[in-house]
């Protein structure tokens, strides 16, 4: 395959803008295979509604009394049964930190010892990167790690290929997987993910 010996360059330059061939390298994933978490932060650990501080950080400034990574707890008990399941963060946060180290801190120790990489890799093409759709760009990194099972957790449904469509857990825009509803899909979509 042109461009080097990783043929997943290839497959990902496809993915995201729909032409043949590499435009940037992508060092192979550490770890392929296995039970994958794709995460979202922001909508899901805590509202959407989350922006930068230059010198001080992220804030949430819509709507009012709300934390940062308020429901981390939550989803650090609803994947205590599985502990297979590792997690590949699929947040804007990744870009905006320019790595995986720096947003993973934010997590509780037992969620960040779960991370594995994320769908960004700061050696790929940014625009061609952010022109694609979140579900594009999971698609993508499925792609390259080969997981046996994934699933995802997203406020974001927007351009989701239809079919990776049942792998995505949409959450709530403001109380993220704390809605009921998305609460009990998540716990039966990672029950199901283990025992496929």
């Amino acid at each position: 395959m042109p461009g080097g010996d990783n043929g997943d360059e290839a497959t990902v330059r496809t993915v995201l803008t729909g032409l043949p061939g590499p435009t940037f390298r992508i060092p192979p994933p550490r770890r392929t295979g296995g039970l994958i978490l794709y995460l979202d932060y922001d909508g899901v650990l805590h509202p959407e509604g989350v922006y930068n501080w230059p010198g001080k950080g992220p804030y949430i400034a819509n709507p009012p009394g709300h934390r940062l990574f308020e429901h981390a707890a939550l989803l650090e008990r609803v994947l205590l049964p599985y502990p297979d399941v590792r997690i590949v963060l699929s947040t804007s946060w990744v870009r905006v930190y320019r790595g995986v180290v720096k947003p993973a801190r934010w997590l509780p120790q037992s969620l960040r010892s779960r991370v594995i990489g994320a769908t960004f890799h700061t050696k790929m093409d940014k625009g061609s990167f952010d022109d694609s759709s979140r579900g594009m760009q999971i698609w993508s990194d499925v792609l390259r790690r080969r997981p046996d099972k994934w699933i995802a957790v997203d406020d974001d449904d927007l351009g989701w290929p239809p079919w990776c469509r049942e792998n995505l857990v949409l959450t709530h825009e403001i109380l993220g997987i704390s809605k009921s509803e998305v609460l009990a899909e998540l716990e039966t979509k990672l029950a199901t993910m283990r025992d496929a």
